[in-house]
């Protein structure tokens, strides 16, 4: 007999099934996926149950549903810039949770950034440091919030990421520059020297200015040293509290 509300068990099996459907290749883009009534009976469930699985999907970008006679839940293109928003929101929950320590948020956020650089020495254009060079000057203002610095901090990284003009690299970076670093800031802004930091930035934008990748591997690693020394002073101090 079929269940008459959703179990959120079972429309997640479901889901689940779909979605490795649609990873490996049995379902392809634009693919028409069966009406809720086939897949219920399909799966031996309530329509509610398959409608639930299916707003799992659709939260997810992975299906999109149309209205109409020729309507329908159907495979979705999913975008590198969705993606890359999914990625940032499962590493900030991650790092929400305490699920992964300070200094290793720290060391794995700089060796990913590290390893764009010789892609964006080589591909920077003047339209993304001249983008860096706007934060740097947003950064310098001594009456911005350390909030509006904290967003500045993440636009400049963003930017020097972009620069390798990678959709995959800017993918697997976003859980470390775009939800690492919040998290990381938030932790020791209170602490931190600005005019250190800018400085760094500069560094950064002038190395890629002359593509010169060991300068700016430089920058990055001595940003991670002084960043990680000082999150571990700001949570030791309050840990003695």
């Amino acid at each position: 007999m079929k269940n008459q509300t959703a179990t959120p068990n079972l429309s997640a099996t479901i889901a689940d099934a779909i979605r490795s459907d649609i990873v490996e290749g049995r379902l392809l883009v634009g693919d028409r996926l069966p009406s809720e009534a086939e897949l219920a009976d399909q799966h031996g469930v309530s329509r509610a149950t398959v409608r639930e699985a299916l707003k799992r999907l659709a939260a997810q970008s992975l299906i999109r549903t149309e209205r109409g006679a020729f309507g329908g839940a159907f495979v979705n293109h999913l975008s590198y810039d969705e993606a890359r928003a999914q990625q940032a929101t499962t590493s900030t929950l991650l790092l929400g949770m305490n699920a992964i320590s300070f200094q290793v948020a720290c060391e794995a956020r700089y060796a990913l950034e590290r390893s764009c650089t010789a892609l964006a020495a080589e591909r920077r254009t003047a339209a993304l440091l001249g983008k860096m060079r706007e934060e740097i000057d947003r950064q310098s203002d001594p009456s911005l919030t350390d909030e509006a610095f904290c967003a500045s901090d993440v636009a400049f990284h963003r930017a020097l990421v972009d620069c390798a003009g990678n959709e995959v690299l800017s993918y697997h970076l976003a859980g470390s520059v775009e939800a690492m670093q919040p998290l990381m800031n938030m932790i020791t802004f209170t602490a931190r020297s600005r005019a250190e930091i800018v400085d760094l930035h500069r560094a950064i934008v002038a190395g890629l200015d002359r593509r010169d990748v060991a300068s700016v591997e430089r920058a990055l690693a001595t940003l991670e040293a002084y960043t990680i020394t000082l999150g571990q002073s700001v949570l030791k101090a309050r840990a003695g509290r």
